[in-house]
């Protein structure tokens, strides 16, 4: 399959007179997760920049649970699950599309135009496609209500994929100040056209906390929040 996919990288470059640059060819070490899956044919960067991330989590022990806010079917949260197979992985979604209210805000006050139905998925197929399910927490509901309990949880790395400006604010606003230093936090979408209110809430949210992130250009325009040392109520450490 991996060979596969490189030959039609290949072609399609070709038509360009483009050519195929050897993908991190001096890394120097293997790569901890394939960032060629089938499932992800157009998502090299996104991955390879995941990959990137998860090898300083495991480089550095970095403490902290996984978490994923938007899992429709499972994908993504499958690639965490076997990258970081020793830790807990909270699944956050409401496993029946967007709410109602939160698509409306996001339509009158975002600009948002696409429309798409997220409801055919459920917890158990999420579950089936778990390489290590016994890892994982399933919090089905409205996001950040289903949060209770987790207030002193650490997180090494949280991935915002709920397209919609409530709810990724929210998990900005809640993760943030959970992350252990040298963690990471994805927010998928950012320069997605198709989802504005997720731009405007990682704008927000980085304007309100003096937070520095940095886009990455995979195809629907990562945002990543370096985490950061704070204090135990989320307060910068002293100089």
């Amino acid at each position: 399959m991996r060979k596969a996919i490189k030959k039609f990288v290949r072609s399609r470059l070709a038509r360009g007179n483009r050519a195929l640059i050897p993908m991190m060819a001096n890394l120097g070490r293997p790569r901890c997760l394939d960032v060629l899956q089938a499932e992800y044919t157009n998502e090299y960067v996104r991955l390879s920049q995941l990959e990137l991330a998860i090898h300083e989590i495991k480089q550095h022990d970095v403490p902290g649970d996984v978490a994923e806010v938007g899992v429709y079917k499972g994908t993504f949260a499958a690639v965490l699950n076997r990258a970081l197979p020793d830790r807990m992985l909270y699944l956050f979604d409401t496993f029946d599309g967007f709410n109602p209210e939160q698509e409306r805000t996001d339509k009158e006050q975002h600009g948002l135009k696409f429309s798409r139905d997220f409801s055919d998925t459920s917890v158990e197929f999420v579950l089936g496609q778990m390489p290590h399910r016994d890892k994982c927490i399933v919090r089905k509901g409205l996001f950040p209500a289903t949060t209770a309990g987790l207030e002193n949880c650490r997180f090494c790395f949280v991935s915002l994929d709920a397209d919609l400006y409530e709810p990724i604010l929210a998990g900005l606003e809640f993760f943030f100040d959970r992350m252990s230093a040298g963690g990471f936090i994805f927010v998928h979408d950012y320069n997605n056209a198709m989802y504005p209110g997720a731009k405007q809430a990682v704008l927000d949210f980085a304007q309100r906390r003096s937070a520095p992130f940095i886009p990455v250009t995979d195809i629907y325009g990562t945002a990543i929040f370096p985490a950061r040392a704070t204090g135990p109520s989320g307060e910068n450490p002293p100089a």
